[in-house]
This record gives structure tokens, sequence and C-alpha cells, in this order.
């Protein structure tokens, strides 16, 4: 019977004492200092901090209240130890009492981190080739990081930032967390490479530079319908009888355009190459072209107007023959009339 009222007195006198602490005045004119104010730990590492009590400041109950670790007392100090840090939560309170029973405390603010298992970039609900023009989100997962508010997360498309993201969450215990970033593509970020990093930013206290961990990048494939030709073909294409013609429609797309010539003139056949090359024009070569560029995503129409002037060139050759030709004859003629009067020595 007796011990039953001893441990009844202690537990009384353990509540009691919780009660006191728990209820303690945070706004005291003379407080106690821990140093430092606030630790940043690694989960699992050691980690201490020492409250003073202020000199005027009454020893007589004077502790630090802990939910780990160890108290070393010496005179109106008193050094908080932990081995190793295996809490995520964990809220030390140094206390005194004053003459007129009031409690005064001062909390110490732990901060316990974990870097993440595993960062992740990928777009959200698609796979496969991305279409130009058209919006994505782009999802960066960290995996068991501690705590997640302190985590920013920034998205990246090749060395380019594109954006960062942070939540707010006050869940102290290591989670797994979706960022996204919505995103609308073109045809140049076709093969570009997307990734995210996460940044644990915990402030002057914790360590420098602030830890990162960054995802693997993902490689992206775009379609895009193909694009007007550069440069654009002249309004006017002038050639000569016989000059070789070559008309160039190639464009750019993905996935790789297919190229059809329609609308041509009379005797010209038709052709499927990006490049439609007659060797020797003539005449009824003059015209309208057109190819058509397509893939999947849209076509391209391309028109190429040709003119052919005739070729001159032996017609002025001939002339030139005849005038020798005559100029040689009449030459010969007054030399003969010349002979025969005997004018010719």
């Amino acid at each position: 019977m007796f011990f039953r009222y001893v441990l009844l007195i202690v537990s009384l006198v353990d509540l009691l004492s919780d009660f006191r602490v728990s209820c303690c005045d945070e706004n005291c004119a003379e407080r106690t200092v821990f140093t430092p104010p606030r630790l940043v730990v690694k989960h699992g590492d050691r980690t201490s901090s020492t409250c003073s009590l202020c000199p005027s400041c009454p020893d007589d109950i004077f502790d630090v209240e802990k939910s780990v670790g160890s108290n070393v007392k010496n005179g109106k100090t008193i050094t908080w130890t932990v081995e190793k840090m295996m809490e995520w939560k964990t809220t030390p309170k140094c206390y005194y009492t004053k003459t007129d029973g009031v409690q005064c405390c001062t909390r110490l603010d732990v901060v316990v981190y974990k870097l993440p298992d595993l960062v992740s970039v990928s777009f959200f609900n698609h796979s496969g080739p991305l279409v130009e023009s058209r919006n994505y989100t782009l999802q960066c997962e960290v995996q068991q990081v501690a705590p997640i508010n302190n985590v920013l997360v920034t998205f990246f498309r090749g060395q380019t930032q594109l954006g960062q993201r942070q939540l707010l969450n006050e869940q102290k215990e290591p989670v797994t967390k979706f960022f996204s970033l919505d995103i609308s593509t073109t045809k140049e970020d076709d093969g570009a490479q997307y990734w995210c990093q996460a940044e644990l930013e915990l402030g002057p206290d914790g360590p420098q530079p602030p830890p990162m961990v960054a995802s693997k990048k993902v490689i992206a494939t775009v379609h895009y319908k193909p694009g007007e030709l550069a440069p654009s073909p002249p309004d006017l294409i002038t050639l000569t009888q016989g000059d070789r013609l070559e008309l160039n429609c190639t464009a750019e797309g993905n996935p790789r355009p297919s190229y059809t010539w329609t609308s041509l003139p009379d005797g010209v056949p038709p052709s499927n190459s990006s490049v439609l090359t007659i060797e020797s024009v003539a005449s009824g070569d003059e015209g309208q072209y057109t190819c058509s560029v397509s893939n999947n995503l849209g076509t391209n129409t391309v028109m190429f107007q040709v003119a052919v002037k005739p070729n001159i060139t032996p017609y002025i050759i001939a002339v030139v023959v005849l005038v020798v030709i005559a100029g040689l004859i009449t030459g010969a003629v007054i030399f003969y009339k010349r002979s025969k009067r005997g004018d010719v020595l």
C-alpha cells in the first residue's frame, strides 16, 4: 500500500512538472538562451545545443525538457546532446522557475532533414512523341525526402530554367510528393532534354551550398507538320531552252514528310522526290509546278512558276556563218573579175 502512494506521488509530481513546462511563459523579460538557437541536423547524425540561464535568474528549478537525448548541467548552463538523431519531430525546452512561481521557457528549433531517395521527371499522363503547340505537364517526383516544406524543385530544358515549385506542407517525416509545371511545345523542342532538380533549402544554419539531387534527363520527341521553304521560291523562274531545271521543295517536318508533284505541264511525269529535275528544258516545260509536302500532322503546298525563253544562240551563229560565207563568196567573185581584166598582178 505504501509503495502505491509513493508511485502515485511520483506520477503526480511528473504530471505537474510536465504541466508547468508545457504551460510556461515564453514572453518573459529574462529568458534562457540556446546556443545555437536553431539546429539543422541530418537524420542519424549527432547534434547538441547549450542552454544558458540569465545571470540574475534563480537556478533552483532550471532544466531542459526533451523527448530524446541527454542533459549535462554545469552551473548555469545545460548541454543537451543527441548522439544519433532518429526522431523527426522534437522541440527541447529550456526553463526556469521565478520566485513568484511563474516558469519561463525557451524552445529550441530543431530541423531534421533527409535527402531524397530518388528524383525523376516525366510527362504527366502521356507517353510517346509530343505534338507541336500542345500543352503538357512536366512532373517531378521526389521520393522520401524531409522536411518537404523546405524542398525547392526546379525544372529545366537543357540548361534553361523553366520554372520552380514549392509545397506548403508542415509534415516533418519523409514523404513522396509530385511537383508539376505546364509547358507548351514547339518544333525547336524536338530532341530537347528535360530534367528537374530537388534542392533542400535549410537556411543559413543548414549545409552550404544546399544539398540537391537531380533527375535523369528525358529526351523529347516533338512531331510537327512540314514548314515553309527557306528561302521561298521566286515568283518566276526564267530559263532558256536547253538549260537544266531543278525545283527543290524540301521542307522540315517530323515525322519525315512525303512529296507529291502535281499540276505539272504536259509531258512532265509525276514525281515523289523532294527535288524535280529536267536536264534540258524545252518550251513545253513552261508553266506551273505544284509540290505538296505532307505528314500525318498536315500538308504544305509550294508552287513554282517557270518561264522558258527561246535559245537564239544557234540562229546568231548561223547568221554569222552565212555572213562570213557571203563575204568569202563576194571576195572570190571580185578577185575572179579582176583577174580576168588583168588587174591582178
